[in-house]
């Protein structure tokens, strides 16, 4: 049987946190040998709000680095940045050409970051069918996104369905992936795990600077167990595992979150070590290689869509 095909998204935003291995890639390192799988740098994603050509080339590189660094295998998936296929745009165009306004403005992604101070771009704005383009370009059958991206999945397959309805069948509707055990994974203060509240446990840190962003956890001085501490180390290590320990050492709150950083420590060290073995080099060719793989597929499928709308006159 064919596999049927994934296609995840990574933006190059920065520095990795504990809280994006969790809830995304160790997700993808644990089912991408399932499928088809391709693995899409997001650089044109990351443009809305990113303004520095060189921060934006280094995140490229640490994007692949990270993830080859826990676990995925180039040669078993298609790794590729979204500028280097530039059909993604020219389909965003024509799928941004077959929904309305009010239809963006409901957005979730987009209300948010806006009410948060975020510059209100064009680009912010037309998101979600850029990432529609990303998604149904590749004829993907499966997309793994936290619970507060499954929207983005939604307005693909509306976009698919408008377009079948005006062209004739031409897209596949995909679906949605929630692992929802991570769902949501909680940083230091409680609250979601994110760089823009300033909570979080870096991935790839060194032992210390691990242990002081553990340390910051904060804790209910009323309670026996740490619930945050708690909240985050059930992610790290099965809850058989840590039963005992918390129940005999109730109240330490120290100890605890020693504990924590010492499971953290244990399960980055190979990782770390391994990504600071992949070259620039090393990244350049793998990009490369995917790059050529994915403009394939984004050619095909573009012959049939120009075809469609028209613009394809031989």
């Amino acid at each position: 049987m064919q596999k049927k095909r994934l296609l995840t998204g990574v933006q190059p935003s920065g520095a990795l946190h504990i809280g994006n291995y969790l809830g995304a890639l160790r997700p993808f390192v644990s089912m991408y040998g399932e499928y088809e799988s391709m693995l899409m740098i997001a650089d044109y994603h990351a443009l809305t709000t990113l303004k520095d050509p060189a921060q934006i080339r280094e995140n490229i590189l640490n994007a692949v680095r990270d993830y080859v660094a826990v676990g995925v295998d180039p040669k078993r998936v298609i790794i590729f940045q979204q500028s280097a296929v530039q059909a993604h745009t020219e389909l965003a165009w024509i799928l941004e050409c077959q929904v309305t306004v009010p239809f963006l403005m409901q957005a979730h992604a987009y209300k948010d970051k806006v009410a948060k101070g975020l510059e209100s771009n064009a680009g912010l704005f037309a998101y979600p069918m850029l990432m529609a383009a990303d998604i149904l370009m590749y004829d993907t059958d499966v997309v793994p996104v936290g619970q507060d991206q499954k929207q983005h999945v939604e307005y693909a397959r509306e976009a698919a369905a408008k377009f079948n309805m005006a062209y004739g069948d031409t897209f596949k509707e995909p679906e949605e992936k929630i692992l929802r055990s991570v769902a949501i994974v909680p940083g230091t203060d409680g609250k979601k795990m994110s760089k823009s509240y300033g909570n979080t446990i870096p991935l790839f840190g060194t032992r210390d600077e691990v242990h002081k962003a553990v340390m910051s956890i904060i804790t209910d001085s009323k309670g026996e167990s740490p619930e945050n501490v708690y909240a985050i180390h059930r992610l790290i290590k099965d809850e058989t595992e840590i039963a005992s320990l918390y129940k005999s050492n109730k109240g330490k709150y120290k100890v605890l979150k020693d504990a924590l950083a010492a499971d953290i420590e244990a399960l980055v060290a190979p990782m770390r070590e391994r990504r600071e073995s992949i070259s620039d080099a090393d990244v350049i060719r793998i990009l490369k290689d995917g790059a050529e793989k994915a403009r394939e597929h984004a050619e095909a499928k573009m012959q049939i869509v120009r075809r469609k709308v028209g613009v394809l006159l031989a």
